[in-house]
């Protein structure tokens, strides 16, 4: 091959190259309402959030939960040590919740930077009694989501808006958001904070 010919080949996979994991590196989402922590520290309404101030959308860990996915403790981060912030119950009320109504309707909105091939979205709830203070758990929340959207491979529009039916709670609950991805082995996790009063 003449050197001319060698030297555009390389030049083309060194532009083709960045923008294929751009693309792959910017194929995510949050939820924006209600406001999930993630969304809150890229809006930079909170403090002290580490890395996930500048990657709101990028709250990515192993998919399979409740039976697998991320640890107890660390499901608000997705297991990903950059967004641990999100972990911390900054004593129960330190995050800004959204007031809902037990019963009533309540919109979950997503905005994606890139959208994957979906299984489905997932909702979850803490149970009422839960200790607000600790981080997230699986004996925390009703491990039932209390809705679910299936997509069966299709990408999310964007933004994608799904209506949902609060079930009954009282007082301070995170809401857990799970959007598992078709064609990876993860799904995207947010926390929201809701106070059903």
């Amino acid at each position: 091959m003449p050197r001319k010919s060698t030297l555009a080949l390389a030049a083309a996979a060194a532009v083709a190259l960045p923008v294929t994991l751009a693309t792959s590196a910017f194929a995510h989402g949050y939820t924006q309402s209600p406001a999930s922590r993630s969304y809150l520290c890229g809006q930079h309404k909170v403090n002290n959030c580490g890395q996930v101030q500048w990657d709101p959308d990028g709250v990515e860990g192993p998919k399979g939960f409740p039976s697998g996915g991320p640890g107890d403790g660390r499901i608000c981060a997705g297991a990903d040590s950059r967004w641990s912030p999100l972990d911390d119950q900054r004593g129960g009320t330190g995050w800004p919740a959204t007031k809902v109504t037990a019963g009533g309707a309540l919109p979950i909105s997503w905005r994606f930077t890139a959208a994957h091939s979906t299984t489905s979205f997932r909702y979850f709830l803490t149970k009422d009694g839960w200790d607000v203070t600790k981080p997230l758990t699986r004996a925390a929340l009703d491990l039932t989501p209390y809705h679910q959207e299936n997509l069966k491979g299709r990408p999310p529009a964007n933004p994608t808006v799904h209506n949902t039916t609060l079930p009954q709670r009282h007082g301070r609950h995170i809401l857990l958001s799970v959007w598992d991805i078709a064609d990876t082995g993860n799904a995207f996790y947010q926390c929201a904070d809701v106070d059903f009063g």
